[in-house]
């Protein structure tokens, strides 16, 4: 793909079993703006994909498994002051077929199922703790958050257009 630029429209989704998350500690790659911290698995869209058709590819690259029941819980705007704005479409799946590749297989990082109550205590972003709270109410509909960051330090949090104290 002569000239392609890396799209700033990503998907993360986090699998869920037995109350745990599948997660991703990225350690692999050089360069990685998440680097040493834990996060869902997913990616950047390539040309002409859906946020659907995103989510379900680089599950699949990452995991080995392919989604079979999935849902969008949110879509996320990351702005920084050191990297290009970013929009996520942020999902949890609980049903997939397929044999997980093992936990260091996959090429960004290592994978492991974490308790959903101990995800806090993890080198996570500070806003990732925001929608982790939003994902723990299972009957809220699609939210709308924009986290923006100076730095690593998050400066405002905005929830379905009002701002968050």
């Amino acid at each position: 793909m002569d000239g392609y630029k890396k799209s700033n429209l990503t998907t993360l989704c986090y699998l869920e079993r037995d109350d745990k998350y599948l997660m991703m500690h990225r350690v692999k790659k050089e360069h990685d703006i998440n680097h040493d911290k834990w996060v869902g698995v997913g990616g950047h869209f390539e040309p002409n994909e859906s946020p659907e058709e995103c989510l379900l590819r680089e599950v699949k690259e990452e995991t080995g498994v392919t989604l079979e029941r999935f849902r969008l819980r949110g879509i996320i705007t990351f702005e920084s002051d050191a990297w290009q704005t970013e929009y996520m479409f942020l999902y949890t799946a609980d049903r997939w077929r397929g044999n997980f590749i093992g936990r260091d297989d996959c090429r960004e990082g290592t994978l492991a199922w974490v308790e959903k109550a101990l995800v806090p205590e993890l080198p996570i972003w500070e806003g990732d703790k925001i929608f982790f709270k939003l994902m723990e109410k299972q009957n809220r509909p699609v939210f709308s958050l924009k986290l923006r960051y100076v730095g690593d330090k998050l400066v405002e949090k905005v929830l379905d257009g009002k701002a968050l104290s």
